[in-house]
């Protein structure tokens, strides 16, 4: 059973019944899902995730004192810890797993404030250009399965996509990052001698095209072993083009996969542009990307944002 449907069973067998039975009305005032670290949450768990951290559970998200006060949140705590933990064949850990507890009772304002560093999601255009992607995927990954209140949905609503100003500012950043690495240093590298450098550079170029293609469909990059899998779904035609980086990272830099490499290189550099021209994002006719990325940034409305230094959200 994949982790997030093992999370709701246990909760309809065992945690519902509990909050009925000992906290009438209380399931009101919290939600309850299964969200944040793990593959479970992103719906990318098999054999090998059941090695560490998977475990039937689920997370009561409490609001502040002033709604659910600290006994209260002491008697969940303990209930929860009585539940059974046998479920399905697995077993709840007695610890709390690395990186701090994944399940059980989370304050909505410490979750928030771990994963965004917001305790109510409100983050300054400086603040969305910090966070790293996976980070912000996290924290609206999984499922809820009931929100009484609306509080941690609303939230979590608010944080599912980039403001547009940051978006464009993110763009415009990366496409001058496969620019650089991809269309330019990498054969140079090469024409150096240093291959490693050139390796380097190209997967620099590789991370920063999947992040233009996350970026174009509005979607947050997932952490980097989990990227392939995610980029793989996404819309056609960037779904497409997976393969061509996977031999990007994979294969050697001989005489005869430079070239290859180099040609690959122009052909993901044209498929961008496409999709940029196709999206009204640029207003450059050529096919050097630093040029794109520029007019990209032409775009951020916020001229403070605008004028950060082009790489302010890479």
């Amino acid at each position: 059973m994949k982790g997030l449907a093992l999370a709701r069973a246990y909760f309809e067998a065992h945690g519902r019944p509990m909050l009925d039975r000992d906290f009438p009305g209380w399931e009101k005032r919290m939600a309850v899902g299964l969200v944040g670290a793990g593959s479970e949450c992103l719906g990318y768990d098999d054999d090998v995730s059941t090695d560490h951290d998977f475990e039937p559970g689920f997370c009561l998200f409490l609001p502040d004192e002033d709604k659910v006060d600290r006994k209260t949140a002491f008697a969940l705590e303990r209930a929860y810890a009585r539940l059974p933990r046998e479920f399905e064949g697995l077993s709840r850990s007695l610890v709390s797993p690395v990186g701090g507890a994944r399940r059980g009772v989370i304050r909505t304002s410490d979750f928030y404030r771990d994963k965004v560093g917001a305790p109510d999601g409100r983050l300054s255009p400086a603040a969305w250009l910090r966070l790293p992607d996976h980070a912000l995927l996290e924290a609206t990954d999984g499922e809820v399965f009931s929100d009484g209140e609306g509080t941690f949905s609303s939230i979590r609503e608010t944080l599912s996509r980039y403001p547009e100003d940051v978006r464009l500012k993110k763009l415009a950043g990366h496409l001058w990052l496969m620019a650089q690495s991809g269309q330019y240093n990498y054969t140079r590298c090469l024409a150096h001698g240093e291959t490693g450098a050139a390796q380097l550079a190209m997967g620099e170029f590789v991370r920063a095209t999947m992040q233009v293609f996350f970026l174009l469909c509005g979607r947050y990059m997932p952490f980097y072993k989990w990227a392939f899998r995610a980029l793989r779904e996404l819309p056609a035609p960037l779904s497409g083009y997976a393969e061509l980086l996977e031999t990007l990272l994979t294969t050697d830099n001989d005489e005869t996969m430079r070239a290859v490499k180099a040609d690959t290189v122009e052909d993901l550099a044209s498929a961008v542009i496409a999709e940029l021209q196709n999206g009204g994002l640029t207003d450059a006719v050529c096919g050097d990307l630093e040029k794109h990325a520029y007019s990209v940034n032409d775009r951020v409305r916020d001229p403070e944002v605008r004028n950060l230094h082009l790489l302010a959200g890479v």
